[in-house]
């Protein structure tokens, strides 16, 4: 495995001696198995100490890490949170200029001098800054296309030096050389179930009687793939009676986004890459058929789920809406999202941070 570059030598505290021999001997031990962790990680820590973590994230706003932070204060972490400096675009995080990133070196590694036991990554272009720094373990998040995108590169380098590694599916962890936990973004059960869809309708404005096809993204968003929905919908649309829209929703509350699934007949994914979709998660447990590409997990995630479909093929998309708004039904998804509840990913990232210390 590939080791830290030399530590420099400087006046460390006494009391953070102790650590850094840990770290840097763990770096330089040249272990390279590759392990995939799935079930429970032991650790003598106690599930009741308090454990304080720096965060590191591109976008505060992320609504799935606000979600992470929510049940992670639940499980006795403390935590504070830091995003680099510059305009962050939901679009593309790395829009953020090379200044901005080298701006944030110094204040990551000041705030890692205080009383924190763990730096958590949040997306692999915070990792450089999390690395900088030799005081703290380093856990590190990579969330889709941090890796499997035009930066992989970089979050590959930087996830050969962390103490962890959490990637979101079977897919993000064959793309790495090191150990990881596959512990994908949780569901919220208690705010994304089942409602009437007529109802639901009414509620966001949609025309009752019309076909309706999700898209819950920006179409500016180039991963996402909109001008492919356009196109599979409008074929899709030649082959069902009545009529057929594609809904483009963004920009609104995540607690309204459940109201919006329980309003659409389908919820359509041609992404060109995915690392765990909560789009997905989110649907299944409002019931709401998936049409997706065969993208991150979503292969594993929507097995023995029906009608759902997964595809490899613009020809195989129009099939799949085709077959489920033909015929409108709700599918079996949300009895298939236990293992994905929030809770259970506070407890798993818990127990990833008790490894570390």
């Amino acid at each position: 495995m590939m080791g830290r570059s030399p530590v420099r030598r400087y006046d460390f505290p006494v009391a953070c001696r102790d650590r850094i021999k840990r770290r840097i001997t763990k770096a330089i031990s040249g272990e390279s198995s590759v392990t995939v962790s799935r079930g429970t990680i032991q650790s003598s820590a106690s599930p009741t100490d308090t454990i304080r973590v720096l965060n590191l994230v591109t976008n505060t706003d992320a609504r799935f890490f606000r979600e992470q932070l929510r049940v992670l204060r639940r499980r006795g972490v403390v935590e504070e949170t830091l995003s680099p400096p510059g305009r962050h675009r939901v679009q593309d995080a790395a829009r953020r200029s090379p200044t901005d990133y080298l701006r944030f070196f110094p204040t990551v590694f000041r705030n890692a001098l205080g009383e924190h036991d763990l730096i958590h990554a949040n997306y692999g272009l915070t990792a450089p800054m999390a690395l900088a720094q030799h005081r703290l373990p380093v856990v590190l998040s990579l969330w889709g296309s941090d890796l499997l995108g035009e930066y992989g590169w970089l979050s590959k380098r930087c996830a050969r030096r962390c103490d962890a590694v959490i990637v979101m599916s079977e897919e993000m962890a064959s793309e790495l050389d090191v150990p990881c936990h596959v512990i994908p973004h949780g569901v919220n059960h208690s705010r994304f179930e089942p409602r009437p869809k007529r109802e639901a309708r009414d509620e966001v404005g949609w025309e009752r009687d019309a076909k309706h096809v999700l898209f819950p993204y920006p179409p500016s968003r180039d991963v996402k793939d909109y001008p492919r929905a356009e196109r599979v919908v409008a074929a899709a649309a030649e082959r069902v009676s009545g009529r057929v829209q594609l809904q483009s929703v963004y920009g609104v509350p995540h607690a309204e986004m459940a109201t919006y699934y329980n309003a659409a007949d389908v919820l359509l994914l041609p992404s060109k890459s995915e690392g765990s979709p909560n789009s997905v998660k989110e649907a299944m447990a409002c019931n709401l058929p998936v049409v997706t590409t065969d993208v991150g997990d979503v292969r594993d995630r929507l097995s023995g789920v029906s009608p759902s479909h997964v595809c490899d093929s613009d020809r195989e998309l129009v099939a799949g809406l085709v077959d489920v708004l033909s015929e409108p039904r709700r599918s079996n998804g949300r009895e298939k999202t236990r293992d994905v509840s929030l809770e259970r990913m506070g407890e798993r990232i818990r127990a990833v941070y008790e490894s570390v210390l």
